[in-house]
């Protein structure tokens, strides 16, 4: 028998007025339907161009906020994480297409506003910052590109009031500085982390992949197994870690390596070599024209003295 919910065209809105009516005739139907256990909003947050890794997030929000629940999934292209020079007018935007995918995995509203109603005066003068946490590794390469993220979540949450937000593991820091931002700002939003969903070959799927030549994406699977590299190494310690790692991306051609760091994964500043313990492998690099990002969980191992 078939787990997937049944399928209906979720409700799109666009406008902050849309979404609040809706989350009233939700609410107020769930106040009528005496006996049934109260169910929970969840949200999934995505600037569209949705793949199977966005669908199990919906899966999984299905699965929080139960059958009672609302699921609300938001399509947004924020403006505010792009850099110079990034792909913000090219970023690959499919909204029906979104939708009819979104029927399939039980989502109820898709919020798919335009910059005009998330920033109604323009660029936010005031912003979230995400401190430290944002100056490292993703933060280094993309100057501002946290902080832009940290805003429109934390917006997000105020508009569409969820009980549970969900985001892909495979955005690592991203996922850790929505933590700390929730924790730090006394947010009232449990943030459940989903594991990356791959492709057979190893792949982390990312709406980026799309760029990709069929050359580009054989030569991205450096990327995957550099990390299964990495992670094979923890019994030799950090450097072992690390070394194993790097020597699979060096004798990669056509990837450019951004960075390759094994961090805490709570900190996300960098091992020492005398460390042991969880910790997460991240790689960053360039293929073609494409910055793809990847990570694995590590459980390093003291390093053996011979």
């Amino acid at each position: 028998m078939s787990t997937e919910p049944a399928q209906r065209t979720p409700l799109v809105v666009r406008t902050r007025e849309e979404l609040r009516d809706e989350q009233m005739r939700w609410a107020l139907a769930g106040s009528l339907e005496a006996g049934d256990e109260p169910g929970r909003r969840a949200v999934v947050m995505t600037m569209g161009a949705l793949h199977e890794g966005h669908l199990e997030l919906v899966r999984r929000a299905r699965a929080e906020a139960g059958p009672a629940g609302q699921v609300v999934v938001t399509i947004f292209v924020n403006p505010l994480q792009f850099g110079a020079g990034e792909d913000l007018e090219k970023y690959p935007r499919d909204l029906d297409g979104d939708v009819a995918k979104l029927a399939e995995v039980g989502a109820d509203v898709v919020f798919a506003p335009t910059p005009d109603v998330v920033y109604p005066d323009g660029d936010p003068v005031v912003r979230v910052s995400a401190g430290r946490i944002g100056e490292v590794l993703e933060g280094a390469s993309r100057p501002g590109h946290l902080d832009g993220v940290l805003t429109v979540v934390l917006k997000l949450m105020h508009l569409v009031r969820p009980d549970v937000a969900l985001f892909g593991e495979k955005d690592a820091q991203q996922l850790l500085a929505v933590r700390r931002m929730v924790r730090d700002l006394e947010v009232s939003v449990e943030v459940v982390g989903v594991p990356t969903v791959r492709e057979a070959d190893g792949l982390a799927l990312s709406s980026r992949n799309a760029y990709l030549s069929p050359e580009e994406r054989e030569r991205a699977l450096a990327l995957s197994r550099a990390l299964r590299a990495g992670a094979a190494a923890a019994d030799r310690g950090a450097a072992g870690v690390i070394n194993d790692a790097r020597e699979v991306l060096d004798g990669a051609d056509g990837v450019v390596v951004d960075y390759l760091a094994l961090v805490d994964p709570v900190t996300v500043d960098a091992v020492t070599d005398d460390f042991s313990g969880p910790a997460l492998l991240l790689v960053a690099a360039r293929v073609g024209s494409t910055r793809l990002i990847d990570n694995q969980a590590v459980e390093v191992s003291p390093e053996v003295q011979r």
